[in-house]
């Protein structure tokens, strides 16, 4: 099995249009923690999907979109994000996490 990192995905688009469908390939890759913010558990060939559709999708001139390596799915790929008030859970696994 691959190996997976876990990455805090996070945007700011402009256009609704292109924010409706940078927000579709984030459904497609991640877990939702805020409408604009994923966690997305990914191999490297998944990272580098996910890169060039939301390239594809994006306006480089106008929108923004952060990617953060925060680690092992497991450890402090999940200690190192801090809620304050409602959390929600990220989901535990060993299997593909392409929620």
């Amino acid at each position: 099995m691959a190996e997976r990192t876990r990455y805090l995905l996070a945007y700011d688009v402009r256009d609704p249009r292109r924010l409706r469908r940078v927000h579709q390939v984030a459904k497609d890759f991640g877990y939702a923690l805020q409408y604009s913010v994923f966690v997305c558990d990914l191999t490297k060939e998944e990272l580098l999907h996910l890169k060039a559709r939301l390239t594809a999708e994006m306006s480089t001139a106008a929108d923004s979109i952060g990617l953060f390596d925060l680690g092992p799915p497991r450890g402090r790929g999940v200690e190192c994000v801090e809620f304050l008030g409602v959390r929600r859970p990220v989901p535990l696994t060993d299997e593909a996490a392409i929620w």
